[in-house]
């Protein structure tokens, strides 16, 4: 994909852009204080797995062949320049933030920020002795002694280097200590300062002439498993997940005031270049700040949402009863996760139960819908759980769940070879009137009770064998008992999705030229298919209204004359990540309305297991597509993405809407 190309957006520039919405809502005025000092942490956590893995991907890339090279990325070297100059800039802007607005605005709450350099007396002794009693024993101490020697700098530890007597000398900073340090105080003012200010100042008495500099490095943590066809896949999962702590170098983030010798000894030591290097401020590891203490205890984030109870459900002593009368959708993280681990908690205690079927991609360190997958397992249900091994950085996990499962009973299976398990689905069988009944579930996010608080998706709950018949197909693909599924009405990647949306965007240009009202609507995380962006073109030149709501990576490129002046983009941005994909087309008078798992990148068509279902009950079709509008109409949190992906905020003087709130207000209205 070429980065001057005015057909595409490159993905990891517009993962970049992304990541600059996050800092954007640091700097909104209109977030409460501690909001936005989460968003710098969440900026922060976002950027370190960046580097960890696309940089890594792309610095992989550069050892290849030149013609395979070609085939897969335009001049890596010239890409690697231009992600580092767009960090540097959000790198500037970020400490800018800090300094000027998040620092002074502390202050005026009564919390001052300092460094060693502003303790008073009191705070010095305060320090000598919180160093002598809960530092100095956990300090790592580094010297580059000779040149056979190697100083290794850990994966996304915090150090603290200089050079003494022209030796490197690198302090790791302890990790199982607590960032942030309160002083004792009198009065209601507070001071607060890093554990980095508590060494700097301490090292004094032993290096009293140089100033230690705060390093970080970022490794490659991409899993580069060779020859995944054959062996146990699960095998090497396990025996690579080591490699994430010594991996090759992608990022060296470095205090900018660092003398030139340092950063040279550095390089050399870490045999990383200038493209590699970051300059940064004085302090590193923001996402510690999503731990930052609140001394004086004011709500200064805002308020919790508290997810409310569905009312349909609730009047129902039995979910299977509700989901039988009618399909049931939820709205995570309005409405509670607590039904659909309630739904499996009622399947393992019920007699007439006799198989559940799951996959699980993400899935919480502490759970309760597992442990009623295990307790199902014991009262002789037949469990079959889909554990994905490969859902990156939950990998350990997902590991240790299965083999808790496996150990109590159920049948684990484990990833496939070249393919990820990206749908969310669950599928449980019961007996009824002496025949099987079945009911399926279909969701957008993962069947994870901490995400289901922060992230917005949806989830179908249904009995209609038009959908429970195809996604009994889904798990025989799992189970390996079938190759391809037959359906008419999900789509499943990687046998139908690409295929079916292309003809769904086909129809609507036919409509188009032919004069009918022809309209595509489109919610999703990212969206880099060059095939699918394509048809969206088409369908724009052919006077098809195209509007969309990406979070995240957006390839495309709108409003340009002759490609995609018909199509309109909008990310929306706030307190929950938004997370659901949903996707409504005009058909004709015949409104069809998807969601499901897919979001339009090639990986999500081609190379992974998805489900995606239609909304076959009208009511829920018109919440969710009143939802969906409100996002469009946005006022507050979106942002208009152009063709150089400004992210402008969108605001209306006549009127706002805030899509996230408005949307809660509303479940709050219909479960009241």
């Amino acid at each position: 994909m070429s980065l001057t190309s005015t057909k595409y957006y490159h993905r990891d520039l517009s993962w970049l852009r992304f990541n600059h919405r996050v800092l954007q809502e640091a700097a909104d005025k209109r977030n409460p204080l501690y909001e936005r000092i989460k968003f710098l942490a969440i900026f922060s956590s976002n950027l370190d797995e960046f580097f960890k893995v696309r940089v890594s991907a792309i610095r992989q890339i550069k050892q290849l062949d030149k013609g395979l090279r070609k085939k897969l990325i335009t001049k890596p070297n010239k890409l690697l320049k231009k992600i580092k100059k767009e960090v540097n800039s959000q790198q500037e802007e970020f400490g800018k933030i800090f300094r000027d607005h998040i620092i002074p605005e502390l202050k005026t709450v009564g919390i001052s920020l300092i460094n060693h350099t502003q303790f008073s007396e009191e705070q010095q002794q305060f320090a000598k002795t919180y160093y002598r009693e809960q530092l100095a024993a956990k300090l790592t101490l580094d010297c580059k002694i000779s040149e056979e020697e190697d100083i290794f700098i850990e994966n996304e530890q915090l150090y603290l280097a200089s050079l003494h007597n022209d030796q490197l000398v690198v302090f790791k900073i302890p990790s199982d200590t607590p960032r942030f340090v309160v002083f004792p105080n009198g009065d209601e003012s507070h001071s607060v300062t890093f554990i980095d200010d508590i060494l700097k100042y301490n090292f004094k008495d032993v290096y009293p002439e140089i100033t230690f500099h705060s390093i970080k490095v970022s490794r490659d943590a991409e899993l580069y498993i060779d020859n995944e066809y054959s062996g146990n896949l699960l095998e090497k999962i396990k025996a690579s997940l080591s490699n994430r702590s010594t991996g090759q170098v992608t990022r060296m983030l470095v205090d900018k005031t660092a003398p030139d010798a340092l950063l040279d000894a550095l390089k050399d030591e870490l045999h990383v270049n200038d493209t590699d290097v970051v300059l940064g401020g004085m302090y590193h590891n923001f996402k510690d700040f999503f731990g930052f203490p609140n001394p004086i205890k004011k709500k200064l984030v805002l308020p919790e949402i508290a997810p409310v109870r569905n009312a349909a459900l609730n009047t129902y002593k039995s979910i299977f009863s509700a989901i039988s009368e009618k399909d049931r959708l939820l709205y995570f993280p309005y409405e509670s996760f607590e039904h659909v681990v309630e739904l499996l908690e009622e399947a393992a205690n019920d007699e007439k139960v006799t198989k559940i079927k799951i996959t699980l991609y993400r899935v919480a360190k502490e759970s309760r819908l597992t442990n009623a997958l295990i307790d199902a397992s014991k009262n002789g249900k037949k469990v079959m759980v889909f554990m994905e091994a490969k859902a990156r950085f939950d990998e350990q996990n997902n590991i240790k769940w299965g083999t808790i499962l496996e150990n109590n009973g159920a049948k684990v299976i484990y990833s496939f070879p070249g393919i990820k398990v990206h749908s969310k689905v669950l599928y449980i069988e019961r007996i009824e009137e002496n025949e099987p009944v079945h009911y399926g579930y279909i969701g957008t996010g993962n069947f994870n009770e901490k995400t289901a608080t922060v992230y917005t998706d949806f989830c179908l709950m249904t009995k209609n064998e038009k959908i429970t018949t195809e996604l009994a197909q889904v798990f025989q693909v799992l189970e390996r008992k079938i190759i391809i599924p037959k359906t008419k009405n999900l789509l499943i990647s990687p046998f139908t999705t690409r295929n079916a949306f292309l003809e769904l965007v086909d129809t609507e240009i036919k409509n188009a030229k032919q004069g009918k009202k022809a309209y595509i609507i489109l919610k999703m995380n990212s969206i880099q298919d060059t095939r699918m962006i394509e048809a969206l073109y088409e369908a724009s030149n052919a006077g098809v209204q195209i509007d969309m709501v990406v979070r995240g990576i957006c390839c495309l490129v709108p409003g340009i004359k002759g490609q995609s002046a018909n199509i309109r983009v909008k990310s929306v941005l706030g307190q929950h990540l938004e997370h659901a994909r949903v996707y409504i087309f005009a058909n004709g008078g015949k409104e069809k309305l998807y969601i499901g798992s897919a979001d339009w990148m090639t990986r999500n068509l081609d190379h992974r297991i998805e489900v995606i279902t239609p909304i076959l009950d009208s009511e829920m079709h018109r919440q969710i597509r009143t939802y969906v509008q409100w996002q469009l109409n946005d006022t507050v949190k979106a942002r208009k993405i152009d063709a150089k992906q400004k992210n402008r905020y969108i605001m209306e003087d006549d009127y706002e809407i805030h899509s996230q709130q408005k949307a809660y207000e509303e479940i709050v209205k219909m479960n009241s």
